[in-house]
């Protein structure tokens, strides 16, 4: 978020300074010194050093939207969005035509996660300058953060037609693709799981994350249903490939030219995509709500994003480029890698505290809880209502064992917000950590439905015996084992389904 802030920064920032004009403060000569020192401070970055003075001025000179503005402004690039805001929208209520106005006030509501209300705001912005870029970039990631990955597509598209050089724009252009990839998978899956259709499109996505076996059982069993099916037999052959099966590999792609080729005559949505044509089939599948529709549809997007995201690679080093790569390394579990790109991230945005959560929640992953923890007890701070905060908090504390700190710290999570089942799983380990089960059995019934392992049954059967309830944990224990050999079961019996064998 704080490269799209500094983006709206940098663009008004002449034009913000300007709108407090001396002849606001009559004969004082005074209060016009004043006024040139905070502009001084603003140049120099020295926005916190700004902000007392731009308080005087506005006491001096009451209902003033250019003075507003600027103390609001300063605020806001100081980091303290909380007083930014009312500044801005008394800047708005006097002036509504106060266009910068209406542009720091969306941005520090997105940094506080009022991404509703900050639309409102951005959109009132961009009435008044339909191109401004900044206002553009930080619709798109609100619409974005809100799900509406349709309308954040049309807002990058515009940025990205303005400004080619935008990373900003063809990250969150990709990304926006990506989620409605996503979404077209997800209405495949509901009308027709386990079809040829779906079992290709999770293949594909096997394949990209290195998971040959996967990806090799998957596309098995989607060519056991439509043998004919263009592209899996070539999907199977980069397998074997990867793999070091070249023979292996020779003969799937022989399969896949012995099949016969679509009939481009008429156009078909395979046609289509097979052309590149992907708006053209993403316009004709619309509407359409058929397995073939939704398949389609999925890959259109899919190359589109990955279309959007080689543009980006073609552009100078990027906050964004760093970012797609940490968010890769995520998805290959290599969270030290990871790590280090969240760090350069931060080091061209060092206020953005969507990089900081990220990176903190990198080093959770890679265990380096020490130093995960003082990133997020900072951002908790700034965001104490923020029910994942307190969570991942709390969390962080419990793996360090601090338990009786991380306590109140996830009971507070789960008071903003009791179905967060991840932060009744925390405070469960706190309680049994702390000595006091019988206070963590409630968190432990809470969470059951997530226990895919039976680890939670063990912990539940461990807590009932403590507190006296012999029969329960033998209730609790017995589901456990049964939990245990069903994991123990299918796991021996997916080996043995995903053995890469010959063609």
């Amino acid at each position: 978020m704080g490269t799209l802030v500094k983006a709206a920064q940098a663009f008004l920032f002449s034009l913000v300074l300007i709108l407090s004009p001396s002849s606001s403060f009559g004969q004082s000569d005074d209060l016009a010194m004043k006024s040139q020192r905070a502009k001084e401070f603003m140049a120099d970055g020295k926005f916190a050093a700004a902000v007392p003075i731009y308080r005087e001025l506005n006491r001096a000179v009451p209902n003033n939207p250019g003075l507003l503005l600027n103390l609001g402004m300063a605020l806001h690039m100081a980091g303290d969005e909380r007083d930014s805001i009312p500044q801005l929208e008394a800047a708005v209520k006097l002036d509504p035509k106060l266009a910068p106005a209406w542009l720091f006030l969306g941005a520090a509501r997105l940094q506080l996660g009022k991404a509703p209300a900050a639309v409102e705001a951005l959109q009132m912005a961009l009435d008044l300058q339909p191109d401004h870029r900044g206002a553009l970039e930080l619709l798109a990631s609100a619409l974005l953060s809100l799900d509406r990955p349709t309308e954040a597509a049309n807002q990058y598209h515009k940025l990205a037609e303005l400004d080619p050089g935008s990373s900003a724009a063809w990250y969150g252009l990709g990304r926006s693709y990506e989620s409605l990839s996503v979404r077209a998978f997800d209405e495949l899956q509901q009308t027709a799981p386990e079809s040829a259709y779906w079992l290709a499109l999770v293949g594909d996505a096997r394949l990209r994350e290195q998971q040959f076996s996967s990806a090799f059982y998957l596309y098995r069993r989607a060519l056991e249903k439509a043998p004919a099916m263009r592209g899996v037999h070539r999907a199977v052959a980069e397998i074997y490939r990867q793999t070091e099966h070249p023979d292996w590999a020779n003969m799937e792609e022989e399969k896949e030219v012995s099949l016969p080729q679509p009939d481009c005559r008429t156009p078909t949505f395979e046609c289509r995509f097979r052309e590149g044509q992907f708006p053209q089939l993403l316009a004709a599948t619309k509407g359409a709500n058929t397995p073939e529709s939704h398949y389609w549809r999925s890959r259109a997007y899919n190359e589109l994003a990955l279309e959007a995201f080689t543009r980006l690679g073609q552009l100078p080093p990027s906050l964004e480029q760093h970012e797609l790569r940490a968010n890769i390394y995520n998805g290959k579990k290599k969270y030290a890698d990871a790590v280090e790109e969240w760090r350069e991230a931060l080091k061209l945005s060092p206020t953005d505290n969507q990089i900081q959560k990220q990176l903190a929640i990198s080093l959770k992953f890679s265990q380096d809880y020490g130093a995960a923890l003082p990133i997020l007890q900072r951002l908790l701070e700034g965001q104490p209502a923020s029910a994942e905060l307190s969570f991942l908090v709390g969390e962080t504390l419990v793996d360090l064992q601090r338990v009786e700190e991380a306590i109140p710290v996830l009971k507070r999570a789960l008071a903003g917000d009791p179905k967060l089942l991840a932060a009744h799983k925390a405070l469960a380990r706190a309680y049994l950590a702390a000595g006091k089960a019988a206070q963590a059995i409630p968190h432990l019934q809470a969470a059951l439905a997530t226990d895919d392992d039976g680890s939670l049954h063990y912990q539940l059967a461990s807590a009932y015996q403590a507190s006296g309830q012999p029969s329960l944990s033998k209730q609790a224990l017995l589901k456990y084992q049964k939990i245990q050999g069903s994991a123990v079961a299918a796991r021996e019996a997916a080996k043995r389904e995903v053995e890469i064998t010959a063609p």
